[in-house]
């Protein structure tokens, strides 16, 4: 176990790196596709491979030990696969990609980076925490839970909001201005970032924390892109709106 936590600090040092990095260098794809990052495949496909990790290696870590899974293993394992199956499988078949091309070099160094973390939550939560069978009903676990489902429910509803808006406005780019967009340009991540604090907190667990750190590390970065890309790109993109957290930044 102490292997395991020496690893866990140094992952979150890398986790620190590349939130600054991103700052400097937004991941090319989506609208900030970029040449220079080598050979292009399908954006659906390369979603579909680099988040399948998510799904497969979960759920083969869980049927490894699903002898010692008690009901509490089994809920963490089902709000994760709710995320990721939709995330994986659904969302990218789902919408329309303005884009439809990414690096292959993205989606590789994705699903090696998930290969990592997924491994981190399943160690961590499956085999280095105990949970007695009255968690569920503890006020942690209860607020942890809400806050999944509310930042889900965001994460989820802003997607969809956008391609909803490009088939009645047509493909490509339009300034968006409903639902949480009318306060800030990424309510997407935002409400990823809220799922994942509550991950944390239901897990109650390191393991939840390094998730949560990397989940911000890679979207608090790509939402201020998002953010001065809009402003770019639209002249009329309302003054007032901010990034990522309404009124803050």
């Amino acid at each position: 176990m102490n292997s395991f936590y020496i690893f866990l600090i140094l992952w979150v040092l890398v986790a620190i790196c590349t939130f600054v990095y991103l700052f400097f260098q937004s991941a090319p794809y989506g609208r900030h596709i970029k040449k220079g990052w080598g050979i292009n495949i399908s954006a659906r496909l390369g979603w579909v491979v680099m988040e399948s990790p998510c799904v497969i290696l979960m759920i083969a870590y869980g049927l490894i030990v699903k002898d010692q899974l008690n009901v509490v293993h089994e809920i963490f394992l089902l709000l994760w696969l709710t995320h990721y199956i939709h995330r994986t499988f659904i969302y990218p078949f789902a919408i329309e990609m303005t884009n439809p091309k990414m690096p292959i070099s993205i989606a590789l160094s994705a699903f090696c980076f998930n290969i990592i973390n997924v491994s981190i939550q399943a160690f961590g939560i499956f085999y280095f925490t105990e949970y007695s069978a009255n968690w569920i009903t503890s006020p942690i676990f209860i607020v942890g839970l809400t806050l999944f489902l509310m930042g889900m429910f965001i994460n989820i509803k802003s997607d969809y909001y956008i391609a909803s808006m490009k088939k009645k406005k047509g493909p490509g780019y339009h300034i968006p201005d409903g639902f949480l967009y009318k306060y800030i340009s990424a309510p997407n991540y935002f409400g990823e970032i809220i799922e994942w604090i509550g991950w944390a907190i239901l897990t109650w667990s390191i393991s939840g924390v390094v998730f949560l750190i990397w989940v911000i590390a890679n979207l608090f970065p790509r939402a201020i892109s998002h953010h001065k890309w809009y402003q770019k790109k639209f002249e009329n993109y309302p003054k007032n709106r901010k990034a990522i957290i309404p009124g803050i930044i």
